[in-house]
């Protein structure tokens, strides 16, 4: 178990959002709606790859030594 598996239990937990009401949307307010999601899920990638090069840095600098 990694370090970050351990502390993700310390987190507090935080409620789901109630999912939004797409009936009452237009196409066009679908379509942005989906371009913020996929933006969003971007900025999520771009942290993933950040945090995983840190940890990738972090180790091989423990390695060295």
């Amino acid at each position: 178990m990694s370090i970050d598996e351990r502390f993700e239990d310390l987190e507090p937990r935080k409620a789901k959002p109630a999912p939004k009401d797409l009936g009452v949307l237009g196409v066009a307010e679908l379509q942005a709606y989906i371009a913020s999601l996929e933006a969003e899920i971007d900025r999520a990638r771009a942290a993933i790859a950040a945090k995983e090069a840190q940890k990738s840095a972090a180790e091989a600098f423990f390695r060295k030594g």
